[in-house]
């Protein structure tokens, strides 16, 4: 127990985000019919009749937390906001039509400096052929804070959720992994370069990929469009925004299964290879716990291979196993380490 709180009470970081959420929701239950998944998935789901259902989920972005002004432009930021947010509704295999966006901000932002900010808004949205709905403004003591409610429409049938998956169903990750992380790296180290020498330019040539995994990340419709072309249903997904170990073990709880990756099997672009190296860690590592890749982590069934396998941007990575084999990763040397999650975890006490 913190030295900072009296015994009887508990600190958030004991608990962590999920742990969280999980006690600050448990008490709630579904009262309405057509509410079909409330708390527990990238987006919550309620039937709206003919065979259709709406998602809609909300995430909060903090400065200082999830962007620092230092190197991301106020337009990157907008764009950033919206897709992470549409990044879940094409988790649930769901199309975006719409969002809210709720914005708190403190004297130091000017009308042209929120402008930039929703110019980004608008080309995520142009981008998605989504509608601004509405959303609300406040003012802020600290910074900027943002609030975007994404909501999508699916066929019933057609909703994919975490808890399907099923052994011997095929682990499925899109694009490649550990960009994002690699992206933040080089910024950080910039910008450490910029404290200590205001006068230092930034040395960002030959980082372009990375870098814009970090200001402007891609959510991933083709994928979804792709998998309905090839008549592929998902029987579990969910995207990766705090890295892939934890994803592939919300999976796994929520379908009270194991899985096995294969580290050979993972997608590294050239460019995140490269950064790993200059920053000495495994690029595995920027892989597995890295995060903020915002690809589409999912499960098909054994007899999807052949036509999983054909699609380019989707790379098979492993197999659901049974619950007590746990979740693990073969190296490449051939030996099997059990996979922790490492990735970002809000309330940490180590932060």
């Amino acid at each position: 127990m913190s030295d900072v709180f009296p015994e009887d009470l508990t600190p958030i970081s004991e608990l962590g985000e999920f742990g969280l959420i999980e006690k600050l929701t448990s008490p709630f239950r579904i009262r309405r019919p057509a509410t079909l998944k409330a708390v527990g998935d990238d987006a919550a789901v309620y039937r709206v009749g003919n065979g259709k259902v709406h998602v809609v989920s909300t995430d909060l972005l903090m400065e200082g937390i999830h962007f620092d002004l230092t190197y991301a432009p106020l337009k990157h930021v907008g764009y950033k906001a919206v897709i992470v947010n549409l990044s879940d509704i094409y988790a649930m295999n769901a199309m975006p039509f719409g969002i809210t966006v709720s914005i708190a901000m403190s004297n130091r932002f000017t009308l042209e400096a929120m402008e930039a900010f929703y110019e980004g808004v608008k080309v995520a949205c142009d981008e998605h052929n989504v509608d601004l709905l509405g959303g609300d403004t406040s003012s802020s003591h600290t910074g900027l804070c943002i609030s975007i409610t994404a909501l999508g429409e699916a066929d019933e049938d057609k909703v994919v959720y975490r808890n399907g998956a099923r052994e011997n169903n095929l682990i499925c990750v899109s694009g490649d992994l550990g960009g994002g992380y690699a992206g933040l790296n080089v910024l950080e180290r910039e910008k450490r370069a910029f404290l200590a020498n205001p006068d230092l330019q930034p040395e960002l040539v030959g980082y372009d990929y990375v870098v814009g995994r970090v200001l402007k990340p891609e959510a991933r419709r083709p994928v979804i469009e792709v998998l309905e072309k090839e008549g592929i249903l998902p029987t579990s997904m969910i995207d990766i925004s705090d890295g892939l170990t934890s994803e592939l073990y919300h999976i796994c709880n929520h379908s009270r299964t194991g899985a096995t990756i294969y580290e050979e099997k993972l997608p590294i672009d050239p460019e995140t290879w490269k950064v790993a190296e200059e920053f000495k860690i495994s690029a595995s590592t920027f892989a597995l716990n890295g995060g903020d890749d915002y690809e589409l982590l999912f499960t098909v069934k054994l007899e999807d291979f052949d036509k999983v396998s054909r699609i380019s941007e989707i790379h098979v990575i492993g197999h659901i196993t049974e619950p007590s084999q746990g979740v693990n990763m073969v190296l490449r040397s051939g030996g099997v380490v059990e996979l922790e999650a490492q990735g970002w975890q809000h309330f940490s006490s180590e932060k």
